[in-house]
């Protein structure tokens, strides 16, 4: 794979520049989004093409247990073929070396994907919107909360102590003076950022103690989530370098709000270079309410993706900035979907149900495939809603059991995302949460223990 440097975007080179690299990191997402791979000297990564994972890394849960989701022939562990994706070359510049990342694709033997690869089922998303002649365009925020390092899993998580020695402080959100006190963090995620070719379209502080929202400029899905999916490991990395942990999950803090993945969503004709969410005089369209219309209809069931965990639920808590039903409406933050401020050539869908939990490449790709199917089979949304949504009625999943219920049965939902993904995605999310089941939390001990 000689000369293989010059093919890396100009990021990587520039941080290259004048230095010699020392290794390489080939990874892939896994299917709670964890980086897994390899770490290979330069100079062996020149002599090769791709390399070999087990297949059983996508039938791991979260716990490190596994699923039984290996199908006819058994647990096997057989070896995918694993292939760079040149274009995805960044920099790993918080490591004492000269190191790059480079995300790789599934194949198996035959060469085809591996149909439950997370960034694999995107791409399948995205080719079945490209089939029909329409390119989708996303934009995802992500929320996440700066917190003290939490050792001891059993005490609470504690916000981190600002830059002026007190406790960040909750309810500031937008409040510059709260993103002063991360300065030092905030200053090493932008470093980072720069040196991996990544464009921070803004920061602001949100809600909740020591919780911060990074926005990425819109653009292609696949390029989208897998920025967000370095971006993890990026904040995770620039927290440490500070005394404090990064933690993207739901609903970390108790009486403090959640972290979404707020996922923007617009549409372009191919052929004529068009938001398909516009008519020629500036007008909705009709693909504009057929896409909000499936939103509505199949987002109960593809939940189990946007939400995989039992903390996600949490999140979903009526005057607490998180949505609790899917109702739309136009600039309207109560609401599960949201149709933002635009102009007609920038006109969009904003999902705000996805918790900053997920796999960005699962949770992009259930999204669209809802807008997907809203569009194919034209289903019209309910009347928009007005007023504060949180008077009204709660309408999606509570628990992640019921969520996979609705998952399971999903048939038109499977067709789109891909039907052996959806059986192995639902295998391994059942040993997680038959594991979670078996666990004897804090609030049992302390009321049931001498009170039945």
């Amino acid at each position: 794979m000689a000369g293989w440097i010059e093919k890396t975007p100009q990021a990587a080179q520039t941080y290259l520049e004048g230095r010699r690299l020392d290794e390489v990191e080939c990874i892939i997402s896994d299917l709670p989004g964890i980086a897994r791979g390899k770490a290979v000297p330069a100079s062996k990564f020149d002599r090769q093409d791709y390399f070999h994972l087990p297949d059983s890394i996508f039938y791991q849960t979260i716990t490190g247990g596994w699923g039984e989701a290996a199908g006819a022939d058994g647990f096997i562990e057989r070896d995918m073929i694993l292939r760079p994706d040149m274009s995805t070359a960044t920099a790993a510049p918080w490591t004492g070396d000269w190191t790059l990342q480079v995300i790789h694709d599934a194949f198996d033997r035959e060469g085809v994907p591996v149909p439950f690869s997370p960034r694999n089922v995107l791409k399948r998303v995205c080719e079945l919107y490209r089939k029909k002649g329409w390119k989708p365009i996303v934009a995802p925020e992500m929320e996440f909360f700066l917190v003290a390092r939490n050792l001891d899993p059993a005490q609470d998580i504690k916000p981190m102590m600002g830059r002026s020695g007190r406790p960040a402080a909750a309810r500031q959100a937008y409040s510059m003076t709260a993103v002063d006190e991360f300065g030092p963090v905030i200053d090493d995620i932008y470093d980072f950022a720069e040196a991996q070719g990544f464009e921070i379209d803004g920061i602001t502080q949100e809600g909740g103690a020591g919780q911060l929202e990074i926005n990425l400029r819109h653009g292609d899905p696949v390029k989208l989530a897998d920025e967000v999916f370095y971006f993890k490991r990026l904040i995770r990395e620039a927290a440490l370098r500070h005394e404090c942990f990064a933690t993207f999950m739901a609903k970390p803090i108790m009486d403090e709000p959640g972290s979404a993945m707020h996922i923007h969503h617009s549409l372009v004709d191919i052929e004529r270079g068009t938001n398909l969410f516009s008519g020629p005089g500036g007008g909705e369209t009709d693909a504009f309410y057929h896409f909000i219309g499936g939103l509505q209809t199949h987002m109960p069931a593809a939940l189990a993706v946007m939400a995989p965990y039992v903390n996600s639920y949490r999140r979903f808590v009526k005057d607490h900035a998180a949505p609790i039903n899917l109702e739309w409406a136009r600039d309207n933050r109560t609401t599960g979907i949201r149709v933002p401020l635009s102009g007609a050539d920038s006109r969009r869908v904003e999902n705000r149900i996805a918790g900053m939990d997920c796999n960005p490449y699962l949770a992009i790709a259930a999204s669209l495939a809802c807008g997907y199917l809203g569009m194919t089979t034209e289903i019209r949304p309910a009347k928009q809603f007005k007023g504060d949504a949180y008077e009204g009625d709660g309408d999606i999943p509570q628990v992640l059991g019921q969520a996979l219920d609705l998952f399971e049965a999903a048939e038109d939902l499977h067709a789109v995302l891909g039907t052996e993904f959806a059986r192995v995605y639902s295998i391994v999310k059942r040993a997680e949460y038959d594991e979670f089941l078996q666990v004897i939390s804090p609030w049992e001990r302390e009321h049931l223990l001498l009170n039945v």
